[in-house]
């Protein structure tokens, strides 16, 4: 379906666009970029979406908004954007949000999105902050994010995802868009059949739930897998001596060979199979026991006993 080009500008993101002032009529939406529009502007900047970035653009103005307002974006924040592509998630986002953020690794899609904006938003213009950077590696924005939105590369979700919390502490909560099969894992628990690595350690920084799923449609090009949407409240890590490095170690070393007891598993990163049954004895964990049952304070206590010598 396509949609209208932009009529008039919309109200500026963070005012009442119910109704128009002394009417008490309700007003339009803000129109989004739909499949034709999308295409149209893709091929004016020469652009193919590869697999290798992991491109895959959203067409559909309906989960544009289901997205947004699954998000739970207020008026009042500063929302991180990461992979933008052409602009139409952004758009959206600008409508709910005070400002927006956007990290785009591309440059020929960096360089096309401020006038798009422009184009689309003109009154929120303003407002989107443009970063060209590799998610992985940026360390500093323009302007404190407190939620992160984004429809991440399928190939990179896990870490990228991991980073930005780590990174940015100003994160409070958030709304990522990943193959369905990572949203699972992302928000398993202790005892899922999909709980690993991802779900211990996205547990140290904030609660994740599944929030849905997206069909394969409203993507061009279209994958050859449904999307999870995955969202996120900020909580504070467990109280421990040991460091989030040290944390994250044991996790690793207890996934590495998930089929084996915690004792044996492990037995490389203790030292012996001996120094790892005294840190999970100390740490209150059945050495015979796997990593899949535990939770991340469980893993939190093991790192902390590895840092305390054996008592004489």
């Amino acid at each position: 379906m396509t949609e209208p080009t932009p009529p008039a500008p919309a109200a500026a993101p963070g005012t009442d666009r119910g109704s128009a002032p002394g009417t008490g009529s309700v007003a339009a939406p803000a129109p989004l970029m739909g499949a034709s529009d999308i295409r149209r502007l893709a091929e004016e900047i020469g652009v193919r979406p590869t697999k290798t970035l992991g491109q895959n653009f959203v067409i559909d103005g309906n989960t544009i908004r289901r997205i947004v307002a699954a998000a739970d974006v207020q008026p009042d924040e500063t929302v991180l954007e990461v992979g933008p592509g052409l602009g139409s998630l952004t758009l959206g986002l600008l409508d709910a949000a005070r400002s927006v953020v956007a990290v785009e690794i591309d440059p020929v899609l960096a360089a096309k999105l401020p006038a798009t904006v422009s184009k689309w938003r003109p009154q929120a213009a303003d407002n989107f902050h443009l970063v060209l950077a590799d998610a992985m590696k940026v360390t500093e924005l323009p302007v404190e994010p407190t939620a992160l939105v984004a429809n991440l590369p399928y190939n990179v979700a896990v870490p990228v995802v991991l980073h930005l919390l780590q990174r940015f502490p100003s994160l409070r909560h958030g709304l990522v868009m990943v193959q369905d099969e990572v949203a699972d894992r992302l928000a398993a628990g202790p005892g899922s059949k999909t709980y690993g690595v991802p779900s211990v350690k996205a547990a140290w920084y904030s609660s994740m739930r599944k929030a849905g799923v997206i069909g394969m449609n409203v993507f061009w090009p279209a994958p050859k897998i449904h999307s999870g949407l995955v969202a996120f409240t900020r909580r504070e890590p467990p109280v421990t001596a040991a460091t989030r490095e040290q944390v994250f170690a044991v996790i690793d070393a207890a996934f590495a060979q998930r089929r084996k007891t915690l004792r044996a598993a492990l037995a490389g990163w203790a030292g012996s199979a001996a120094e790892a049954e005294r840190c999970l004895r100390a740490a209150g964990v059945d050495p015979t026991a796997r990593g899949e049952v535990l939770d991340i304070t469980a893993f939190s206590r093991i790192a902390e006993a590895h840092t305390r010598p054996e008592r004489l």
